[in-house]
């Protein structure tokens, strides 16, 4: 009960920011970022200014984590499953080629740079599939550093913060749909939470479509974390024959969320949500994923992330940029642009 407890004050503190973000992003003449963006800046610079207690810490961390799984599994509910099916058909073909770039591209230009292989393949697995959440499954199975885990949250991380800025003014100068903008953002940025925020600053359209991609591309950690799970095993026996093995269990790598997010559409693909239950449920997931933004942003430190170095970096910076591209090249070959 504690436990529980301890969250309030940095969960009401977020709220609030979300709430600021909502009425400064109401007042903006022109409709060019979004409240996601907003609070996740506003946080920031709360951050910048005094860094948060111990107290609210507890609160932010479970607002950023917790509660944002909460609200993608919300916006379930204004879902049907076919279009998960469509969406899922559809991004599955820029998952291959953007994943291919990633771990392919990211070995040989970790080797240039000179990057040790867990270090370059943390880092392309943040960008390829989900950022930190990515990150967090394949670390144990690799034996990551924490130094090592930090350098790849980083390195991910800030070229996810200039995407949330940049996404949105490139899919109107390419003229995007709401669709093909969507399907890029969910495959080209990397953190969830960055997904939602540069996602929801193009349209409400996009921002709901990025977030069923990014949710489909989350799926991809299971089978990577297996085949690193292999890498690893194999080159552990080269080093110590008589080394044992863990097991890699699957329950700790399936993201939970996912499978509620899908379960949620499931029921209301067969009506079993009220039409006005299901919008205000989806208008509910909308506020809370900017209240996650917002403590996110105050729990981001600028100073920690400048001790990350400049080649895992550069290495972050190529590697997103590469899938950046090749995204929105096979989304004009396929037709959707």
């Amino acid at each position: 009960m504690k436990k529980r407890l301890e969250v309030i004050p940095g969960f009401l503190i977020a709220l609030l920011v979300a709430f600021c973000a909502r009425f400064i992003e109401s007042i903006l003449p022109i409709h060019l970022i979004g409240a996601s963006v907003i609070a996740l800046f506003i946080g920031m610079g709360i951050n910048q200014i005094k860094k948060p207690s111990k107290k609210i810490q507890a609160g932010l961390k479970f607002t950023s984590k917790k509660i944002l799984k909460f609200a993608i599994i919300l916006l379930g509910a204004s879902l049907s499953i076919g279009t998960i099916l469509h969406v899922g058909k559809l991004s599955l073909t820029v998952m291959i080629f953007t994943l291919l770039t990633c771990f392919g591209g990211g070995y040989y230009i970790g080797k240039m740079l000179g990057l040790d292989w867990k270090l370059s393949n943390l880092i392309s697995a943040g960008t390829g599939i989900c950022g930190g959440s990515a990150i967090a499954a394949i670390a144990p199975v690799v034996d990551a550093d924490d130094k090592d885990i930090a350098y790849a949250m980083s390195a991910t991380f800030l070229f996810d913060m200039v995407m949330i800025i940049i996404f949105p003014i490139l899919g109107q100068k390419l003229g995007l749909s709401d669709m093909a903008y969507g399907l890029w953002t969910g495959t080209a940025v990397n953190d969830t939470s960055s997904v939602v925020a540069a996602g929801y600053a193009f349209s409400e359209g996009a921002g709901d479509f990025a977030t069923m991609v990014k949710l489909t591309r989350t799926l991809s950690i299971i089978p990577t974390v297996l085949v690193f799970s292999m890498i690893s095993a194999k080159l552990k026996r080269k080093e110590n024959p008589n080394a044992k093995q863990e097991k890699v269990k699957l329950t700790n790598i399936i993201p939970w969320f996912i499978l509620m997010f899908v379960a949620m559409a499931v029921v209301n693909s067969f009506g079993v949500i009220p039409e006005n239950i299901s919008l205000l449920m989806k208008d509910l997931s909308k506020f809370l994923m900017v209240a996650a933004l917002a403590a996110i942003g105050m729990n981001t430190d600028f100073n920690e992330m400048k001790k990350s170095g400049l080649n895992p970096m550069i290495h972050g910076f190529i590697i997103s940029l590469l899938v950046v591209i090749v995204a929105i090249v096979v989304e004009y070959a396929m037709g959707i642009v």
